[in-house]
């Protein structure tokens, strides 16, 4: 196969990207690539950097703020990434992978433009998981099929909506106060050093509410985040009532953090034990990754409810380790999930899902959202088709620090 034009891969999360990239970089699959210089953007060249900061204490590649990538944001990374290499030699070609995840709608969009402007010059090979994300200049897109390319016939396949058929499995005790609203937040005014963050935000959050947190890259969501989870001592000196118990009023971080069901996609890089799917979801009912002490038979009834749920029954010892990323997603939330939290944060959790994986995540979300009283705060820097929150709580960023502005998410 030779190529002529820009090309995309469109590919699912069970296509290893790693191969993929190799074949294309060696010549196996467009063979005139061999005697061509290519640069690649992907997650795997960000870790190798990150890995020599790690050994060698400089900096490579250098982020708009002077930080180390291991210490900047996804968005950062990627800036600081894609400037890397458009600053050295030219390239004959430039392999993406994913190149949006992870960046708000401004980053977006100056990327593309960036893109845009060196495909005039450069032949671009993009390697996406979700078609929203193929780049509007590429002249053909493939998938794989049977280890080979092949063209990609963009014909809507029927969706599935009922992947999670069974009742939403329930808590055996009742753990937690009835408490309403669960957060209230009161003119928040925040700044570290002379960067203000948040000016005058307000917010409650009330039980069984399904709320978007949105806002472009260093609007304070973060902040937010970290304010409510009582991770952040700043938060001492704001007028905030977590959970009815009022901030400084001698609440520990423990007292506010039992409350939370948490999930980020940085936790996968987190659980390194081999431990069993059904031993994962147990492990939610212990707050700890992995088992330590055997749980009781009414908590092994209820994990293995959950994992029911999730389809997985047949494969229930199977090391959680050897999952794919989106299966190891799922069985997260279950084990975030199992006693029912008053709050559940999703932090950007649809990042380096393909489309089929990130529908089947949102479905499992909105039952939670409808089925059980878990307040959801859902972070991200933009809508996800099927995610399907009730409002809005938007940041937007002025000199003076963030503002927060409310909506209803049909609104978005």
């Amino acid at each position: 196969m030779v190529i002529e034009d820009h090309i995309a891969i469109y590919i699912s999360n069970k296509d290893d990207k790693k191969v993929l990239i190799n074949r294309i970089t060696s010549g196996d699959i467009f063979p005139e690539l061999a005697s061509q210089k290519g640069a690649i953007f992907s997650e795997t060249i960000l870790n190798r950097f990150i890995d020599e900061e790690r050994r060698h204490g400089h900096f490579e590649v250098v982020t708009e703020t002077k930080n180390s990538l291991e210490h900047s944001s996804e968005g950062e990374r990627k800036r600081a990434l894609l400037n890397h290499i458009l600053s050295g030699d030219t390239s004959d070609y430039l392999v993406l992978d994913n190149v949006f995840d992870c960046l708000d709608i401004k980053a977006q969009s100056n990327i593309n433009r960036i893109l845009t402007e060196i495909s005039a010059t450069t032949k671009i090979i993009q390697i996406a998981t979700r078609k929203r994300d193929i780049l509007e200049f590429i002249d053909e897109v493939y998938s794989i099929q049977d280890n080979t390319l092949e063209l990609y016939s963009n014909e809507e396949n029927n969706s599935r909506t009922d992947y999670f058929v069974k009742v939403l499995p329930q808590p055996y005790k009742n753990e937690f106060q009835y408490i309403n609203p669960l957060v209230s937040l009161r003119n928040l005014k925040l700044s570290y050093g002379d960067r203000p963050i948040l000016n005058d935000v307000s917010w409650e959050i009330k039980p069984n509410e399904f709320w978007q947190l949105i806002g472009p890259n260093g609007s304070g969501k973060s902040t937010i985040l970290s304010l409510i989870s009582g991770d952040n001592p700043k938060g001492y000196m704001q007028d905030m009532t977590l959970f009815g118990m009022k901030k400084g009023s001698g609440e520990t971080v423990w007292d506010i953090k039992k409350n939370i069901g948490f999930y980020s996609s940085e936790m996968l890089r987190g659980f390194k034990r081999k431990d069993t799917i059904e031993s994962m979801i147990v492990s939610g009912f212990l707050d700890s990754i992995g088992l330590y002490k055997y749980p009781t038979d009414v908590q092994l009834k209820i994990a293995r409810e959950w994992v029911d749920l999730l389809n997985m029954t047949p494969i229930k010892d199977k090391s959680f380790h050897f999952l794919s990323n989106g299966h190891k997603r799922l069985v997260l939330i279950a084990r975030a999930m199992v006693k029912h939290p008053p709050l559940l944060i999703l932090d950007e959790p649809t990042n380096g899902l393909d489309d089929n994986d990130a529908q089947i995540f949102s479905e499992l979300v909105n039952k939670i959202a409808k089925e059980s009283n878990t307040a959801i705060i859902y972070v991200s820097h933009r809508k996800e088709a099927y995610i399907n929150p009730d409002f809005v709580y938007e940041l937007i960023p002025q000199k003076t620090g963030s503002i927060g502005r409310i909506s209803k998410a049909t609104t978005l």
